[in-house]
């Protein structure tokens, strides 16, 4: 599990193979851990960050928890739908979260197995809930479970960060910032972790950037 030593370890190691990420580590200093507690709050909060900016999905989330009390399966699931679209969800997302609670209380998700598990089985798993798609089951794995090389690959942030870094005549898709990322194993999440520190370093001229990211999901809802 990546931790604040081996970020460290990381990003120099990262900087001296890459000169493009030293210099964003020069300009906006070292990135930080991105990281979330493990368990059904933060699967949720990043299920909220789909297709929508990180202050909104905050908005919802923090109403969520005043209005549930402690977050857990069984508060949302005693909310009704109607309450919940009270504190900014919609209807898909509303499903997406029952689902997943209800996976959780019945045991085919079992979140504290996850981190026991290796990175394509907890995609497997995740990816069986309706409304989890290749970015959040990789967000999961890089903020929460801290997998050192889980690779964003659709992240928005990290696609407009490698076409500014590298003077890209185009937004890269997907494949090709996987591709791209390559050289970079096993520190992928590292990387990822630089490249928003460089994104948000630039919404944020001479400031300490925010600790989020600033780009929602790609992953669609179905």
């Amino acid at each position: 599990m990546l931790t604040e030593a081996s970020l460290h370890a990381g990003v120099d190691e990262l900087s001296r193979r890459e000169p493009v990420f030293a210099a964003v580590v020069e300009r906006h200093g070292m990135p930080v851990l991105w990281d979330r507690e493990p368990g059904f709050p933060s699967l949720l909060h990043i299920m909220l960050e789909q297709q929508v900016s990180l202050a909104s999905a905050r908005a919802v989330f923090d109403r969520l928890r005043a209005q549930a009390g402690p977050l857990t399966p069984e508060s949302l699931l005693a909310l009704d739908d109607q309450q919940l679209r009270a504190v900014g969800f919609s209807r898909q997302k509303t499903r997406y979260a029952r689902a997943a609670a209800t996976a959780v209380l019945e045991g085919t998700l079992n979140l504290d197995e996850l981190a026991t598990l290796d990175d394509a089985e907890v995609d497997r798993q995740l990816q069986a809930l309706p409304g989890i798609g290749p970015w959040t089951s990789t967000i999961y794995r890089l903020s929460v479970l801290g997998r050192p090389d889980a690779w964003p690959a659709g992240d928005l942030a990290v696609i407009a960060a490698i076409a500014e870094l590298w003077q890209l005549p185009a937004l890269p898709s997907p494949a090709e910032t996987t591709l791209r990322a390559e050289p970079w194993r096993p520190w992928r999440a590292v990387a990822a972790r630089i490249l928003w520190q460089h994104y948000l370093g630039r919404l944020k001229p001479g400031g300490t950037p925010p600790v989020s990211r600033p780009e929602p999901s790609p992953d669609r809802p179905a």
